[in-house]
């Protein structure tokens, strides 16, 4: 799969439309009475449960493969799923919503720094220069306005937050071949979904739903077609064709490219919702693009002894251990 870049990238750019539908699909259920927590829980169990059988399926009875693997899947449901997801809707108790996705979107400076201390991999110029783009637009995205003062525990989930999806993308690009994609996913989610319920039957997190119509894209509707949308989309399509990118990409490409996320969040709340994006957000998504070139161009420049993902890791077959948003 890592000679093929171009279907990394088409994975990766798939991965983040449909992550970006997410806020559209919950926003129906939240203003229905859902609490943030309760539809973070129905989304990933529903949606381990729908990948389990092709998860099985893919295995093909290598049961040791997954026996290997169970410490970088509990990683990965609790802290790609689990903690990040809680994580950022905690924060967004204390900050603005566009502060709080700021703060976990520094994951991706953190997936950087984790490869150049972990694999030696020192940023060059280039993807430092990529990288303070793509932040820049990020923030043009997010229409960031000033003088609001700055809760520090907000901060503080905030970038938990930003831990959990560096996480994701370190841990989806490791182990090669050895446990598929989707056997990742759907156990990961599982986990997830286990540790959201567990904190909220201690009561560290509120879980509440109601189960009537709600009003979706302007029409009223079931429940249970926007956490269908929720759940299928959002997430068994989205984390599946995520881990498969970062596979292809190595964690660094991966991240920068799920930045899109946001572009493409922006342009479905403005097609579903009539949220019309401003100049200004406009502005911000070609920059986070210009920036996710320039670092892809600083790949290509790459010598294949250093790439992405050394091939010490790349290669290893028990998938062993450490995950976002």
């Amino acid at each position: 799969m890592r000679r093929h870049p171009t279907a990394g990238l088409g994975l990766a750019l798939l991965s983040a439309v449909t992550f970006a539908t997410s806020g559209t699909f919950a926003r129906s259920l939240i203003a229905a009475g859902w609490t943030a927590e309760a539809v973070v829980a129905a989304r990933v169990g529903l949606a381990a449960l729908v990948l389990a059988p092709v998860a099985v399926w893919s295995l093909r009875g290598k049961w040791d493969t997954l026996r290997r693997s169970l410490g970088m899947i509990g990683l990965f449901g609790l802290l790609a799923v689990g903690a990040a997801q809680a994580c950022f809707f905690n924060a967004v108790q204390y900050l603005p919503i566009g502060v709080a996705l700021l703060l976990e979107y520094l994951g991706i400076i953190l997936v950087v720094g984790w490869m150049w201390a972990v694999h030696g991999q020192r940023p060059r110029r280039l993807t430092v220069i990529g990288a303070g783009v793509a932040v820049l637009g990020l923030v043009f995205v997010l229409d960031l306005t000033g003088g609001a003062d700055l809760d520090p525990v907000g901060v503080l989930w905030g970038l938990g937050a930003a831990v959990g999806l560096a996480g994701y993308f370190v841990l989806s690009s490791r182990g090669g071949d050895a446990l598929p994609s989707v056997a990742l996913a759907s156990a990961g989610m599982a986990v997830g979904a286990a540790g959201l319920l567990g904190l909220g039957a201690v009561g560290a997190l509120s879980l509440h739903a109601s189960f009537g119509t709600v009003e979706f894209a302007g029409h009223r509707m079931s429940w249970i077609v926007p956490l269908a949308g929720l759940s299928i989309v959002a997430a068994v399509v989205s984390y599946v064709a995520g881990i498969g990118a970062a596979r292809i990409l190595g964690a660094r490409l991966s991240s920068f490219v799920g930045l899109t996320e946001v572009v493409f969040a922006v342009l479905i709340a403005w097609l579903v919702l009539g949220e019309l994006p401003t100049g200004v957000q406009f502005a911000g998504g070609a920059l986070i693009i210009t920036g996710v070139v320039l670092v892809r161009v600083d790949e290509f420049r790459t010598p294949p002894a250093t790439a992405d993902e050394p091939p010490a890791v790349a290669e290893e077959q028990p998938v062993s251990t450490a995950a976002a948003s």
